[in-house]
């Protein structure tokens, strides 16, 4: 287990590294970055790593793009719970005359929004989403559960910041368990303990707690409240920078929520329960850069063999 964390850098402090080593390419917008090659060599090989330390069985493997069709965002009721932090898309919508105007407007910084439409889409905030429906049109799932590993896939979030270690799009490495009762909890569980060595052996000091989202207004309170008291979301924080540490990845355990919307049954004809683990994989390399430093070649040992077994360090 890695010892005690130093004093880690300030927000601006550690962005103004990251950029001058050209880790993040700065876009202009809080929390939308670039990344380059070394940053991006690294959040590759987390995520080969943490396949390597798996503890799924033979899973599925799916993949979605980073959208979803807009009823199932708000069947799931998330606009109740995040408001905040839905994206949403929209489109043209008008004639010629109209998109005339659009452009003028566009090039002289003048409003321009009354021409776009709400389209059928909005960005996909966790990475699971899309999983409940599609596994629910294949019928009861098998005895014995199911899981789903999705890989890392791109998920948004409508919350700037300062703090480089909060992106409005990354790369969320998600996977997802349903089944019964008792085993998706244990599913769950496990993964949370198994996380706190996968990390810390890449030398990170990592440690699991209990948690709750980032739920909207007084209502949303009592449910973060009512979320801790359960135990039904755990996350693994890890100092990266700033006076607090930074959650890096999180256990959430639903279960009948999208089993109840999404018509989702076990073999023996009950609702299905879920959970899903996921990796925020632009944190973790985040974390490992404030860590061990900017040059990648020079950080441990046994940390570069275990993101890359190969011994080939990819630049």
């Amino acid at each position: 287990m890695p010892g005690a964390a130093s004093a880690r850098p300030t927000h601006g402090a550690f962005l103004a590294t990251l950029i001058e080593h050209q880790l993040l390419v700065p876009s202009g917008l809080a929390g939308v970055y670039g990344r380059g090659p070394v940053f991006e060599g690294v959040r590759i090989a987390v995520d080969g790593w943490i396949t390597r330390r798996t503890i799924n069985e033979r899973p599925r493997r799916m993949a979605f793009a980073p959208f979803l069709p807009r009823e199932q965002l708000e069947r799931i009721g998330y606009l109740s719970n995040f408001p905040h932090l839905a994206g949403t898309i929209f489109s043209f919508d008008g004639d010629e005359a109209a998109a005339v105007e659009q452009a003028r407007r566009a090039e002289v910084g003048e409003d321009w929004s009354e021409f776009q439409r709400q389209t059928d889409l909005v960005l996909v905030p966790a990475a699971c989403y899309p999983v409940y429906p599609a596994v629910a049109q294949g019928g009861p799932v098998p005895v014995g559960g199911t899981t789903i590993d999705l890989g890392g896939s791109y998920v948004f979030r409508h919350e700037p910041s300062d703090d480089p270690a909060r992106w409005q799009m990354f790369h969320q490495r998600e996977m997802v368990r349903i089944g019964e009762p008792s085993e998706v909890l244990e599913w769950r569980n496990a993964w949370s303990v198994h996380a706190v060595d996968v990390l810390r052996d890449l030398g990170l000091d990592a440690e699991a707690e209990i948690a709750s989202d980032p739920f909207f207004g007084r209502a949303g309170r009592m449910l973060a409240r009512s979320q801790r008291e359960q135990a039904l979301k755990l996350e693994v924080v890890v100092p990266i920078s700033g006076d607090q540490p930074t959650a890096v990845a999180s256990f959430n355990y639903h279960g009948e929520h999208f089993a109840s919307v999404f018509d989702l049954m076990s073999h023996a004809g009950e609702q299905a329960h879920t959970a899903c683990v996921g990796f925020g994989l632009e944190r973790v390399t985040l974390a490992l850069v404030s860590a061990h430093g900017v040059d990648v070649e020079r950080w441990p040992t046994d940390v570069l063999g275990r993101l890359w077994p190969d011994g080939s360090v990819p630049w």
